[in-house]
């Protein structure tokens, strides 16, 4: 009997946060969020994004609930360049930007209300970006510690 329980228990947080999959040699093992999902492959700046996006229509207007994008590119050499660049990719004021150093096990990076970002290895980067707001401070945190390499 509570095995059984258990395994309902189980289901519905399988449900409530489904796998994000695999995007761009990652595994993204928990999405906070449910919606239509679409991949895009862009480039900005010499770095090369792979970005998964969670969205959904609200009033006949889409709203993205949550973007995940793997960045490549030469200049993401250290936690600090890869900051420099994506202050310069989302036009952020440096002195209104705040955001706290983050640790993803052995990667390092930042993290704020709305985002997290961190240096896989010199040249790798990942991002994740709530940017309706929807996803909690606590989600994102979870959502990136959940992400590993496939």
């Amino acid at each position: 009997m509570a095995v059984g329980r258990l395994l309902v228990a189980l289901a519905v947080m399988l449900m409530i946060i489904p796998s994000g999959g695999e995007l761009d040699g990652f595994v993204i093992e928990r999405v906070p969020v449910d919606g239509q999902v679409s991949d895009f492959r862009y480039e900005w700046e010499d770095v090369r994004f792979v970005s998964r996006v969670w969205e959904r229509e609200i009033d006949g207007a889409t709203q993205v609930d949550l973007k995940i994008a793997i960045l490549r590119g030469a200049r993401l050499k250290t936690p600090a360049a890869l900051r420099a660049f994506l202050r310069e990719y989302y036009e952020r004021d440096p002195g209104t930007w705040h955001l706290e150093e983050f640790r993803n096990g052995p990667w390092r990076g930042y993290v704020n209300d709305s985002e997290a970002f961190w240096l896989v290895s010199e040249g790798v980067a990942i991002t994740i970006r709530t940017p309706s707001g929807v996803v909690t401070p606590q989600e994102i945190r979870k959502t990136a510690l959940s992400i590993r390499t496939a």
